[in-house]
């Protein structure tokens, strides 16, 4: 019986210290030293909260740059990828499909850059490669009148770098791209 009394002090301790103590203290570090990403990293305008720069968002409009596929429709509440195998047939007509949506919505592409067809693992990738944005720059340019040397040079400048100079690859978040692109040209 003693064993069992302590068993449940132990317990209570560390529902204190883990439970309670641990994610204050961690919450309130976080605060301090990065209160824009404990926040969420939250994209304003105006004053009003238009987006993360953590999470894609769906744009349809053919004016703007469009993000990686999404399983779950940009919707945050339902995080999925497709849990089809690369080697199946289901996977294979369902690139071949967004391949064919593609080229419809940007004919003169020739060159498709995988991450335009393809999705993340969480379907909520923010960012896509340089060369993902800059194939839909014709597009962009036909819809909006906007010169492609201008819109390559918008693509640049939200170009990111690899992180620490050497993980992961250059990439453009489209959300934070799409807010510049309606700054300049009010559409």
């Amino acid at each position: 019986m003693k064993s069992v009394f302590v068993a449940i002090r132990v317990s209570i301790l560390f529902m204190i210290v883990c439970g309670l103590i641990y994610p204050l203290v961690t919450t309130g570090v976080a605060q301090v030293l990065f209160p824009k990403q404990a926040d969420g990293s939250l994209i304003e305008s105006g004053g009003t909260v238009i987006g993360s720069e953590l999470l894609a968002q769906g744009f349809e409009s053919p004016k703007l740059f469009h993000p990686r596929v999404s399983t779950a429709k940009y919707d945050p509440t339902a995080s999925s990828g497709s849990n089809t195998a690369v080697a199946s047939s289901d996977y294979a007509a369902s690139l071949a499909e967004k391949i064919d949506d593609l080229k419809k919505e940007n004919p003169s592409l020739t060159d498709i850059p995988a991450d335009l067809v393809t999705m993340s693992g969480s379907g909520f990738d923010p960012d896509l490669s340089p060369e993902g944005a800059k194939a839909q720059v014709p597009r962009i340019s036909k819809e909006t009148g906007i010169a492609e040397n201008v819109l390559n040079g918008l693509v640049d400048q939200f170009t990111k770098s690899r992180q620490l100079g050497f993980l992961g690859e250059p990439r453009v978040n489209v959300t934070e791209l799409n807010i510049e692109l309606l700054k300049q040209v009010k559409l």
